[in-house]
């Protein structure tokens, strides 16, 4: 027997990806590096499948695979993904596919793509989210590569895929790093996300909500708007009790987060492509700062915050709470579509933003009900620019607008952090500005570097250059970057 698809990797989501193919009725060959977990999954979670077949040479894995062969990474990004493809390579016909299904650097898969395309293979780097349920029940894939790559795996993948109202929560992205790019876009709203949710958590924790009753709130949150998974997992875990202690399990957490790298991509992506994505920047910072915890237990010593509390009224603060949370969420999925508009002109992909907005609405980790909206807004104005000058979404924030600054102006008086949130508003204000004081900040590079500057009564284009001491003469640096 040949099989449809071989997959390596056999670590938890590798694992349930191949359950998850067989499932649909796919044969699949297995390899891992360390072989004697072939054998422990063919004997464990695969026990009584014929058609998953497993290897203990990467010969005998290739041997198995039907033609044009379907090979599936599921390693650790970076150098261990190189690793197998030079090993790969060898053993392939002209014509067959290597997949990259982990986190890798969409950069690594450009590079990927065009080094396998020379030598007559194809590849495909796609982002596959969901963590262990989403592989095993229905993740959101986004694949992206060699296009004559995807009508071969078209229907595994989106078999496999989540579905939300009939349609696969997978679609071919673009070329080369394409899929790779929007996966790591979508981790980095995931992080600006979650740190918006752990504000809020904050914020009532300052007010004297119980974890009990947090959970609750998330619980109403959850039936409306802000319907998504991450509130859904919120309510769970803060009406979550430590079996060790009695107590919540989120007071018993150290309060310092990992990350794996996506966010910091996401946000040095934005800095190179020249986008203002704030909130994914300031979801990251938060993680570097909550990892700094003995300087923060010794800081807490010596460093005051505000001496007087403001007198809040619970009920209304959550109200205001729950508006402030939809409209810097709301800001940044504009800050993240912006990014894969720039990154589409850079990398000239022809990225559909519905389509995405549609992948995302299952089995990923930021789905939700607000994803419909972004899907609706792009059918309906495909040329979009952004999403804050769509009716729904302008209309939104309009109206959370004053519930939004009495939050923040009421966290500021506590002396909670909220970066997220402030920076949301903060982006939002100044997108909304028609002028904004970068004439001043112009005029200080044109006086000590003679970077020249742009005039509003002459046409874009044409620079300028004042000699402001009367001492440096007509030289300039060139004109500046826009």
């Amino acid at each position: 027997m040949k099989c449809d698809i071989g997959l390596i990797g056999l670590a938890v989501m590798g694992q349930n990806l191949v359950l998850n193919m067989n499932d649909h009725g796919y044969s699949v060959a297995v390899y891992n590096r360390t072989v004697s977990k072939v054998d422990d999954f063919i004997e464990g979670p695969a026990q009584g499948r014929d058609t998953i077949v497993g290897a203990h040479s990467l010969e005998e894995f290739v041997e198995a695979l039907e033609k044009p062969r379907r090979v599936m990474l599921l390693v650790k990004a970076g150098k261990p993904v190189d690793i197998f493809i030079d090993k790969l390579v060898p053993l392939l016909d002209e014509g067959d596919i290597i997949i990259d299904g982990g986190n890798s650097n969409f950069q690594d898969t450009i590079r990927r793509t065009e080094s396998l395309e020379e030598k007559g293979l194809r590849y495909i780097g796609t982002g596959v989210s969901g963590g262990e349920e989403g592989a095993r029940h229905g993740p959101s894939i986004m694949p992206g590569g060699s296009p004559g790559a995807w009508e071969h795996v078209q229907s595994i993948f989106q078999d496999i895929s989540a579905h939300v109202d009939g349609d696969p929560c997978c679609d071919w992205v673009g070329e080369n790093g394409a899929g790779h790019f929007v996966k790591m876009v979508h981790n980095g709203i995931e992080y600006g996300d979650m740190q918006l949710i752990c504000e809020a958590y904050h914020l009532m924790s300052q007010l004297g909500l119980e974890p009990k009753e947090m959970s609750e709130v998330f619980g109403d949150w959850n039936e409306g708007v802000l319907d998504s998974y991450l509130i859904e997992i919120t309510r769970d875990i803060l009406g979550t009790t430590d079996e060790e202690t009695g107590k919540p399990m989120v007071d018993v957490i150290l309060d310092t987060a990992g990350q794996k790298g996506t966010g910091k991509w996401t946000a040095i992506t934005s800095l190179e492509l020249g986008q203002p994505v704030t909130l994914i920047g300031e979801a990251v910072f938060s993680r570097f700062l909550s990892a700094l915890k003995d300087q923060r237990v010794e800081a807490s010593k010596v460093l005051r915050g505000p001496d007087q509390q403001p007198e809040i009224d619970r009920e209304k603060f959550i109200s205001d709470l729950h508006d402030a949370l939809y409209a810097s969420k709301i800001c940044s999925y504009a800050q993240g579509f912006m990014l894969l508009r720039a990154a589409a002109d850079e990398y000239d992909w022809n990225l559909r933003y519905g389509s995405i907005a549609m992948m995302w609405r299952g089995g990923c980790i930021i789905r939700s009900q607000f994803l419909g909206r972004i899907k609706e807004a792009f059918d309906e104005h495909p040329d979009l620019t952004n999403l804050l000058l769509h009716d729904y979404f302008r209309t939104a924030v309009e109206d959370a607008q004053a519930a939004w600054r009495r939050v923040i102006a009421d966290a500021v008086q506590l002396g909670v952090p909220v970066p997220a949130h402030s920076t949301a508003l903060a982006f939002y204000d100044g997108y909304r500005n028609e002028r904004l004081p970068a004439n001043l900040l112009q005029a200080q590079r044109d006086y000590f570097g003679a970077h020249t500057y742009e005039r509003l009564d002459k046409p874009r284009g044409e620079y300028f250059h004042t000699d402001w001491t009367g001492e440096g003469g007509p030289a300039t640096a060139g004109s500046y970057n826009a």
